[in-house]
Parts: structure tokens; sequence; C-alpha cells
């Protein structure tokens, strides 16, 4: 684990910056688009000039957040800012490589994050894996440090803290999160409106990947794992956008035998993108992503790996569940 700066050091470094750039991971989810948001907004507040950028743009099911329409993605540059802020990135690379290319001359770069794997590759970290959300630390570090905090902000970091926490539900959920909530309510957050536009407002073609996802999901070690493999022909098929597949994922969770669920996806250059998920604290994903190149947390954890899908499957699976097989 790195060594973290303290957050009144962080805070201090982003009050005598000029203007900054706050940055997240490619494919962006709603704990980094919300994290971003949440802290760009603050910093106009107090009049620094802040530039929101996204290799991969703010994905359709969240341009509802407040300031959604300020984020950027990267162009030719350069970036004349006197401190970057990335947030919720596991591993320098993953804020993308026309990002990286950008933000490299950048004087400081400040990494915060809650990845446990995270190694502290910014001039200023802080990491805190018992953070649900990067969101909740983002809210700590502003409230702690009378850093504006208005509904706008409110808003994105709701979301932010909501959706990496399968709405409370996780077990990474702490006491902290359900204050920080009663924290927002009290100040007149609408958390009842975030859930219509969060979790109410999708797009048919998101019930129509649903729909093959339990058509065509597999089952091994006895119904405690299940996958499922999102091909290309099928995105094609649907008009697929960014942010269409989140939390579909969750829908595997809920079954009840189920210890482990893995998604397959077809992603670009032939490679497949594995997202897995434990219910059982014994089953480490983080682990067995490891083992392909990927990390994350114990119970919520990605790779990428090289196709064809088929084959990227059948061989994660198999470790996967040789590791259910063993907490017999």
């Amino acid at each position: 684990m790195p060594v973290n700066s303290t957050t009144a050091e962080i805070a201090a470094a982003l009050r005598t910056a000029r203007r900054v750039a706050v940055v997240a991971h490619v494919r962006p989810d709603g704990d980094a688009v919300g994290s971003v948001l949440g802290l760009a907004l603050s910093l106009r507040t107090l009049g620094k000039e802040v530039i929101a950028l996204l290799e991969d743009g703010v994905p359709g099911n969240l341009a509802f957040l407040p300031g959604s329409d300020t984020v950027i993605q990267p162009g030719a540059g350069p970036l004349e800012v006197d401190l970057a802020v990335a947030l919720d990135t596991a591993t320098h690379e993953r804020i993308g490589e026309r990002c990286k290319a950008l933000l490299d001359p950048v004087p400081l770069l400040v990494n915060i994050d809650h990845h446990p794997a995270n190694p502290g590759y910014g001039g200023m970290n802080f990491i805190d894996s018992d953070s649900p959300a990067t969101g909740q630390i983002i809210y700590n570090l502003l409230s702690e440090h009378g850093l504006p905090i208005d509904d706008a902000v409110r808003q994105n970091l709701f979301t932010a803290i909501s959706t990496d926490t399968g709405s409370f539900q996780f077990s990474c959920t702490n006491a902290r999160t359900h204050r920080i909530a009663a924290e927002m309510i009290d100040a007149g957050l609408d958390t009842a409106r975030l859930a219509r536009l969060v979790y109410q407002s999708y797009p048919r073609r998101r019930l129509e990947l649903m729909r093959d996802m339990l058509n065509t999901m597999e089952f091994r070690a006895g119904g405690r794992v299940v996958s499922w493999q999102l091909k290309q022909k099928l995105m094609d098929d649907v008009a697929m956008q960014p942010g269409d597949t989140e939390g579909l994922i969750d829908t595997l969770r809920m079954i009840d035998s189920v210890v482990s669920c893995v998604v397959f996806e077809d992603v670009a250059g032939g490679k497949v993108r594995v997202s897995a998920r434990s219910k059982d604290e014994r089953v480490d994903v983080s682990g067995i992503c490891a083992q392909f190149g990927g990390g994350g947390h114990r119970m919520a954890s990605g790779a990428r790996m090289r196709g064809p899908i088929n084959e990227a499957a059948e061989k994660f699976l198999k470790v996967l569940e040789d590791e259910v097989r063993r907490i017999d």
C-alpha cells in the first residue's frame, strides 16, 4: 500500500492551483463520472479553471448529471494546468492513452482512489481501500476541508456512491456511507429523483441485452458459477451504447445458488473484457483476475484477456470453478 498524503495536504494543493484537470478511467462508470464532476464543480465554485477530462466521454446513461456537458475528450493538446487529479483509477494507464499523454507533462498528479491494488502512481496519493466508492472519499475531502458542496455536487457524488455500492447493498457499504446519504438528504437532495434517473430510465436496447443474457447464461459448479458472453454480433444488432451494460452483472448475482458471476465481452483488437463478482469473501475474484493481468476488489474485479471470447471464457472459468469448489 502506498504512503498516503493527508487530505489536508491535497486540499491545500487544490486551493493553491489555478488551473486543474480532473480525469478518471476509460469506460467510466457512475463512480468515475460522479467523482470527476463532483470535484470539478466544487473547484469551479471555488474560482478555479477546471478541465474535466474522460478518454471515452460521459456514457449516455449518466448524461443527466449536472456538468456532464462540460466534460471533454482528449484532443491534440497540450493542456496548460498546474495540477491534475486522477480519480477512481487503479493504474496510471487506465486513464487512457490519450489522456495520459496529455497529462504526463503536468507538474503534479494527485491520485485519489479506493482500489487496494493502486500502486500510488501520483506525486500525491490518497488510497482508501475501506471506502466503498471514490465518491465517498471526495465527499469527505470537500466536507472536511471547507470546499464548496452545493446541490449539483451532491447529485454527482450521491450517484457515484449509490452506483458503486449497488444502491447501498454491497458489503463494502459502511456506516459513513449512510451518514453521507443522510447529510445529503438533510441538505435537500432529491434522492428519489436520482434513483429514477439511474435505475428506472433504461433504454430498450439494454433490456434486449438482458433478455439475451437470461436466455444464454451458463452455469457451472453445481449452479454456483454463472457466466454470460456478450458477443460483437449482439452489440451490433441492438446498437449498443456505452453504459448499456452497467449493472447487468448484478442480475446474475441475484440468483440464490450463485457464489460468483462473470460477464465476458468482446472489445476492440480481439480482446475480451472480463467482469467478475463474488458473493462469498472466500472467493477472491481480484486474485483470479490478477492471474490474467487484471485486478480490482476482492469481490468485484476485472481483466482484459486475449480472444476469441469462447477460449478466454473457458480459461477464466476453469480457474474460477476450481476456486469455488475449493470452499466446499
